[in-house]
């Protein structure tokens, strides 16, 4: 091959990177367990994924926990359908079905199916663990070896109110977008630690009002949950915030499109 043909593939290389991974949604709009309420679609179902992405939602939230025999599940609760998800093997798990008959996910599955398109970004929430500090370690560090064993890191930006478990992920994977939920750390900290988003409450924006600006000029990025009504959602896209959550993705479009 010679100079001019090598460069050429090296080229048309970058092209296709870009084509496949630079085409994810430019909105504020992040569907909390995925795009749910307005179908009536179970939340954190591969169903509920499919419907973010159908309507065009930059990210789709879900919620990883580690169960007995670990095995990494997308579900918001501690408990499925009266189990204990710590305290129960995934096979226990599946003896339980979604109201759509979807069993639950595995975050392997999840990562695959969200995989299946590159429009929307996949926005893993890191759950706490109720037994021991060192359970959320673990759960964070599977996470990310998931992750990268699927090659997902071009779609997953994580989330998680444990703040030991994000700092563990910004190590494990220096490049990835890992935000903080908590609201209990100023923007200077949080950069400090590593983190590079905050995520917090809309109302702890209220309590902290320069906390936007300062988070956005030290290069964080800014994300509000849940916020579900209209004032609520135009206030915060005057304030230019970077991403909103919300149970009515479909409710935040509208409001966009009338700020516009």
């Amino acid at each position: 091959m010679n100079r001019h043909s090598f460069l050429f593939t090296l080229i048309c290389l970058f092209a296709v990177m870009q084509v496949s991974y630079g085409q994810f949604n430019k909105n504020v709009v992040i569907a909390h367990r995925g795009a749910w309420k307005a179908q009536d679609i179970p939340q954190n179902s591969l169903a509920s994924l499919n419907q973010a992405v159908e309507i065009g939602c930059h990210g789709s939230e879900f919620d990883v926990h580690l169960t007995k025999d670990e095995v990494l599940v997308v579900n918001h609760d501690r408990d499925y359908f009266g189990l204990d998800i710590e305290s129960s093997t995934y096979q226990e798990l599946l003896a339980k079905k979604l109201p759509n008959g979807e069993s639950i996910p595995t975050l392997e599955s999840y990562l695959k199916e969200g995989m299946k398109q590159k429009k929307t970004r996949l926005i893993l929430e890191i759950k706490p663990s109720t037994a021991k500090k060192e359970r959320a370690l673990k759960t964070a560090e599977l996470c990310v070896s998931t992750v990268k064993k699927l090659k997902a890191q071009k779609w997953v930006d994580y989330i998680t109110f444990d703040y030991e478990a994000g700092k563990l992920v910004g190590k494990l994977d220096p490049k990835a977008e890992v935000a903080y939920l908590n609201g209990d750390v100023a923007p200077a900290q949080a950069k400090k630690d590593g983190y590079t988003g905050l995520d917090y409450h809309f109302k702890v924006y209220k309590a902290n009002p320069t906390w936007i600006k300062e988070a956005q000029d030290l290069g964080l990025s800014v994300n509000c949950w849940t916020v579900n009504d209209e004032a609520d959602m135009a206030e915060l896209l005057n304030q230019k915030v970077d991403f909103i959550t919300t149970d009515e993705p479909e409710k935040l479009f509208e409001v966009i499109q009338a700020h516009e």
